[in-house]
């Protein structure tokens, strides 16, 4: 496990960061894990996919919330309830699904608080894409094929619903530099130079924490 490199990236919609991802895992030649993280949570919990779907990054009532850190905290898996809500159970099975990656080889992992599951793991390193708005609208125009108007209200929905889920099962909040290794926006360096920078701090990383257990 200590040897594996884990990149997890969080990003704003229209901040090139899903791509920026496989990107990354291109260049390290290794795998982008984003919705494939569903069929793998669904595959190791033997939960229905489309559950999966549906909730997907999205959070749900806060005595679900509790009940979930509670038992989770006291290292239950999604396997091993059958009487738990489902939305229990997903949140359970996805961060047993990231974990277990993270233990088997170096990845890239896009969303799903998969740094706050990889808290733990020492070659983790997280990072956040943001992006001017201008650019974020008009890749957002590009990828839907919408006008401007419609690029924007998918956008702030989008981001609203990544930012509930991230705040909501971490203890962090989503967006904020104390929450991320790296912030980067897309928008100065690129698609291209934001791999080259992560990257590049990747390998600081990993030279200073072998640094200071000398």
């Amino acid at each position: 496990m200590n040897g594996n490199l884990i990149i997890t990236i969080g990003r704003q919609s229209g901040s090139g960061g899903k791509v920026i991802g496989q990107k990354l895992a291109e260049r390290m030649g290794v795998e982008c894990y984003d919705k494939e993280l569903l069929s793998l949570a669904a595959k190791h919990s033997g939960l229905c996919e489309e559950l999966f779907e549906k909730h997907d990054e999205r959070p749900t009532s806060s005595f679900l919330y509790s009940l979930v850190m509670d038992s989770y905290s006291m290292g239950y898996t999604a396997s091993g309830y059958s009487d738990m809500p489902i939305n229990h159970k997903i949140f359970l099975a996805q961060f047993d699904a990231i974990k277990k990656l993270a233990s088997e080889k170096s990845c890239v992992i896009v969303g799903r608080c998969a740094d706050y599951a990889l808290a733990d793991f020492p070659n983790v390193v997280s990072v956040f894409i943001c992006g001017d708005e201008n650019d974020k609208l008009a890749r957002m125009q590009e990828t839907y094929k919408v006008d401007l108007s419609k690029a924007k209200d998918i956008m702030i929905k989008s981001d609203k619903k990544r930012s509930s889920y991230y705040n909501y099962y971490s203890n962090k909040k989503w967006g904020d530099p104390r929450s991320y290794d790296l912030c980067l926006n897309s928008s100065v360096t690129g698609l291209d130079g934001a791999v080259d920078v992560i990257l590049s701090f990747a390998e600081v990383k990993q030279r200073w924490n072998k640094e200071k257990k000398q």
